[in-house]
């Protein structure tokens, strides 16, 4: 559907957006709030770009000083953004439309894309690709005597070239790489295994350069005349994706609540308090709001409300749990409540991992860049299981309300489970949201080598050729 906004100013020059999209209404209007940014470059005849991206695909708006005319050019550009890497010598190449792949509980979306294979390189030999996990539970640096604190599972395993099954189906996405790469191209899909965990990384100290702790995937492709050969780095290649969940396309009715109360030694008459959420499911970067209701009918005071919200994290490897704070608030608005009075006030509090930068033990969303990593999403399993069946790194939040009934009374806490996830693909948040995260990323990017735009068939190329070896033709 093709459709388009056209704004006029004092001297009758036409501002004209193509947009092609189905959604056509978000960007629109995500559009008219950037338009004063670009009105002194248009006003002057000259021609500006927006590039707003959706959740695999690029939009590129040209936006036009004309004259007063009828004649409206299509200038618009639909591209497709797709991740490049290729091994040491060259020879190899993977492309991959997306990183990011979405476990739905009930199954898991494949990890599909191309590699491209110089067929004089080959000599007969084969390529073979892999899924694989690597589980660090310690840090590198701890390493002494061949003492290990990782495991590497490959969880996939499959002949690339040539081709086991030449009638396998193709996504969009790999007919198109294949109709551009030619016959040099080929298609491969790999599958995740139920139940397998989903990408978290815990963040390092600012001072450690190790590989960090959690759970990675990537996908290899190498050259060599049977599985088992020994894989030398000059003809391997290796991308890291996400495996990652989404919040259900419902939040739910449930509105999660606590309700405790506390005696004293010595004294008649408890402390009651009661906490609600206004939701059971929240999304990245939204305002968690705690209602507290404290009723005193003891002889203490309430001195002190300290609220938090609390990041739990348990590796199941070693058995291990712990809790960080990733955003907290103390005050003593409306204090103290002396003995006989009532309070009632919501707080908000926001996680974000923003504000938890260089905080050892913070577990993130599977880290590939600094601008799109969120705070780990809460694990989800499927209806009838628990927590406690999920293997990896099992990830839950709560609201904690602490209460400092002074010295000699101590302190008394609640805490109210909640779950914090991305949005659903394909709901207006999710949109919303991709939409402003590429705005913001997308100046930087476009002049950044590494990047470019092939006009033919208007696919984005973000190439990841870190290291290339000086002899490009050297052989196994």
């Amino acid at each position: 559907m093709l459709t388009f906004v056209s704004l006029c100013d004092e001297e009758s020059t036409t501002i004209v957006c193509y947009i092609l999209n189905p959604f056509s209404a978000i960007y629109c209007e995500t559009f008219l709030k950037i338009l004063p940014l670009f009105e002194k470059g248009i006003k002057a005849g000259g021609k500006r770009h927006l590039t707003v991206f959706s959740a695999n695909v690029a939009k590129l708006f040209v936006i036009e000083r004309r004259s007063g005319n009828n004649n409206i050019n299509e200038n618009m550009v639909v591209s497709v953004k797709v991740f490049k890497k290729a091994t040491p010598n060259g020879k190899v190449t993977f492309y991959l439309g997306r990183r990011d792949f979405i476990d739905h509980l009930d199954y898991c979306d494949p990890v599909d894309g191309v590699v491209v294979v110089d067929p004089d390189y080959l000599k007969n030999r084969r390529v073979f690709g892999q899924l694989v996990t690597t589980y660090r539970y310690g840090r590198e640096e701890d390493e002494v005597m061949g003492v290990k604190f990782s495991k590497e599972l490959i969880l996939c395993r499959e002949q690339i070239v040539p081709i086991i099954n030449p009638n396998m189906e193709m996504t969009p996405m790999q007919e198109k790489l294949v109709r551009k790469l030619g016959q040099n191209a080929h298609p491969f899909t790999f599958h995740f295994p139920p139940n397998s965990p989903s990408s978290v990384t815990l963040q390092q100290d600012g001072d450690d350069h190790g590989k960090p702790l959690g759970v990675e995937y990537n996908i290899r492709a190498y050259v060599a005349d049977s599985e088992d050969d020994r894989q030398h780095k000059r003809s391997m290649v290796s991308l890291v994706i996400k495996k990652l969940q989404y919040a259900p396309p419902n939040r739910g009715q449930r509105l999660p609540s606590s309700l405790v109360s506390k005696g004293f030694t010595f004294s008649n008459g408890k402390i009651t308090l009661e906490v609600t959420l206004d939701r059971e499911i929240y999304y990245h970067g939204e305002k968690v709001a705690a209602t507290v209701q404290i009723t005193n009918n003891s002889k203490k005071s309430v001195k002190l409300i300290k609220c938090y919200i609390v990041q739990h994290t348990e590796i199941t490897m070693v058995n291990a749990q712990f809790s960080k704070h990733v955003a907290q608030l103390e005050t003593k608005e409306g204090c103290p409540i002396t003995p006989g009075a009532n309070l009632s006030k919501t707080f908000y509090l926001i996680p974000l991992a923003a504000n938890n930068k260089d905080r050892h033990g913070i577990a993130l969303d599977g880290h590939l860049k600094d601008e799109d990593v969120n705070l780990a999403s809460s694990t989800l399993v499927q209806e009838g299981k628990s927590t406690g069946d999920a293997c990896g790194i099992v990830i839950s939040y709560s609201v904690r309300i602490k209460l400092n009934c002074g010295t000699l009374g101590g302190e008394m806490q609640t805490d109210v489970p909640f779950k914090l996830l991305q949005p659903a693909p394909g709901s207006v948040e999710k949109k919303r949201s991709n939409a402003m995260k590429k705005m913001k990323s997308i100046e930087q990017h476009r002049n950044v080598k590494g990047y470019y735009q092939d006009d033919d068939d208007n696919i984005v190329f973000e190439d990841f050729a870190k290291m290339r070896m000086n002899n490009v033709d050297m052989m196994d």
